[in-house]
C-alpha cells in the first residue's frame, strides 16, 4: 500500500539539494562535453567525405579536434 503523507500536498517529501545540485552538474557537464565531441565529429566527417581528408585523416582531425574542446572548456 501507499505510504500516507500528512499535511498539505504542496509542499511534497523533503528534498536533498546537494544531491539534486550535482547531479544537475553532472548533467551540464555531460552536454556540455558530450555535444563539444559530437561537433568534432561533424567536422571531421566533412573533412574525411568532402574535403579529400579520407578515413584516417578525418580520425586525425577529430580526435585533435575533440582534445582541444575538452581542453578550451575547461
Amino acid at each position: 500500500m501507499s505510504e500516507h503523507h500528512s499535511g498539505p500536498v504542496e509542499t511534497g517529501a523533503s528534498m536533498d539539494y546537494k544531491e539534486h545540485e550535482k547531479t544537475y552538474d553532472l548533467f551540464i557537464a555531460g552536454t556540455k562535453y558530450g555535444t563539444a565531441l559530437l561537433v568534432a565529429l561533424m567536422i571531421a566527417m566533412a573533412a574525411g567525405f568532402f574535403a579529400g581528408a579520407g578515413l584516417l585523416g578525418g580520425f586525425f582531425i577529430w580526435i585533435v579536434l575533440s582534445v582541444a574542446g575538452v581542453f578550451m572548456m575547461r
